[in-house]
C-alpha cells in the first residue's frame, strides 16, 4: 500500500502549508518515509499553541518521535520525558495498543497514543 507524505502547498497570501497527500500512481516514493500517526493528550495542547491533537510524524522509534515533537514545539519533550531519559511516570505511550518505551520501534503507518495518567479517589 502506498505511503502518503507531506507536500508544501503555496498559498495566494504568500505562505505555505504542509499537507499529507497520497502519492500519484507511478510516482517514486522517498525510501525513508516512516510516517506514524500520533495522538497527543488534550491536556498538553493549550501549552503548545498550534499543536494539533492528531498529526503525522516521520519516526522510526518513540525516541525519534519525541525528537520530532520537540523540533516542532520546543519544550514538549520535557513535558513527556524526564532526564534519565525515559517517558515520565504520569505519561503513557501506546504503539498499536501496547505500552511503549523510548526504545520501541515504530513501523510505517503505526498509530501512537500519548495519554496522561488519570488518578483520583
Amino acid at each position: 500500500m502506498p505511503v502518503s507524505w507531506q507536500r508544501l502547498i503555496s498559498l495566494a497570501s504568500g505562505g505555505t502549508i504542509a499537507v499529507n497527500v497520497p502519492p500519484v500512481e507511478g510516482e517514486i516514493q522517498p525510501a525513508d518515509v516512516r510516517d506514524v500517526t500520533v495522538t497527543l493528550p488534550a491536556a498538553l495542547l493549550p501549552l503548545f499553541p498550534g499543536a494539533p491533537g492528531l498529526l503525522q510524524l516521520d519516526a522510526g522509534t518513540v525516541a525519534e518521535m519525541m525528537d520530532a515533537l520537540e523540533a516542532r514545539w520546543p519544550g514538549m519533550r520535557d513535558r513527556l520525558c524526564d532526564s534519565r531519559p525515559a517517558i515520565r511516570r504520569h505519561i503513557n505511550v501506546f504503539v498499536e495498543g501496547s505500552r511503549a518505551t523510548l526504545d520501541t520501534s515504530l513501523a510505517p503507518g503505526a498509530e501512537v497514543f500519548i495519554i496522561t495518567a488519570v488518578s483520583g479517589g
